[in-house]
């Protein structure tokens, strides 16, 4: 049985599909738009693969037990969700094929992961160990301290904070999940659950690349990011925390590049917001998508 519906209003316009019942001698301009309604859903056991995924997605080739990881999301009461298309569930029904274990119907996963406690599980020791060493080799000596500081302190916990999707999503859809999520989190604390959380930390994902400079042959190439989630951007302007790594490959952000180009190099960005920041944040994101 799938989970209820959480009451999440999602649209999504979806400017990458083409559509294969046209003309043969048309050639597709990539302008077609196909709307698609999403509702947010309590993660169940029948979503592991497509979490899996996305998490996979996210942490590429890190020595982590991301089952483990997707268990734990799975496994918490009435925290986070996982988007769905509105009427997957009837198309579920009519086709009668559940070869894929909801691996298709998955599109996106928000949730918190407590990394302060739980740490009897082993993706948890993993997080803490690979934040751990990427502090220390790619962060500056403050942002390192605090890291250390924030992960030895069990005084002040800390709460990790999935935001994935496919690309394809646009990023207005992150505000009915954030905002679910911290109200999810403020009920969670009344209960006096371990949400208490002192700092939120984001895993982001972006790619940079660097085009020569149309003023001057000789002058600096200019650099490019381009955020995976724009909404992390904002996030990103909040904290003054923050450090990133290269990874090795990324298949997450498709695309034909023209010849001029260079290759898009994939990163992450690790950002670590003040929790009491969090409700404002989730504002501005507001703002800026509206």
């Amino acid at each position: 049985m799938s989970a209820p519906p959480k009451k999440l209003e999602m649209e999504s316009e979806d400017s990458s599909s083409c559509e294969s019942d046209g003309d043969e001698g048309m050639e597709y301009t990539g302008n077609e738009k196909v709307e698609i309604d999403f509702e947010g859903r309590s993660p169940i056991d029948a979503d592991f693969f497509g979490i899996k995924q996305l998490l996979q997605q996210l942490f590429l080739k890190a020595h982590l037990n991301v089952g483990e990881l997707t268990e734990l999301i799975i496994g918490q009461n009435n925290i986070g969700c996982v988007v769905k298309q509105s009427d997957a569930e009837e198309l579920t029904a009519e086709d009668d094929d559940e070869s894929d274990d909801g691996l298709m119907e998955v599109f996106g996963v928000t949730s918190v992961i407590n990394l302060s406690s739980k740490r009897e599980h082993e993706v948890i020791g993993q997080l803490r160990t690979l934040l751990s060493e990427l502090a220390s080799e790619h962060a500056s000596t403050e942002v390192a301290s605090t890291v250390k500081a924030a992960l030895d302190d069990p005084g002040k916990p800390l709460g990790l904070i999935i935001n994935e999707r496919y690309v394809n999503i646009p990023c207005q859809i992150s505000v009915p999940l954030l905002d679910s999520l911290s109200k999810e989190i403020t009920k969670a604390k009344e209960k006096s659950l371990p949400y208490d959380f002192s700092y939120y930390l984001f895993i982001c994902k972006l790619h940079k690349t660097e085009k020569p400079s149309k003023k001057k042959k000789n002058k600096q190439p200019t650099e490019e990011t381009l955020w995976s989630n724009p909404e992390e951007e904002i996030i990103d302007q909040s904290t003054d925390l923050k450090f990133e790594f290269p990874v090795e490959s990324d298949s997450g952000l498709g695309g034909s590049w023209m010849e001029e180009d260079k290759t898009m190099a994939p990163f992450r960005r690790v950002l670590f917001l003040p929790a009491d920041s969090l409700p404002t944040v989730i504002d501005r994101i507001k703002e800026a998508v509206a």
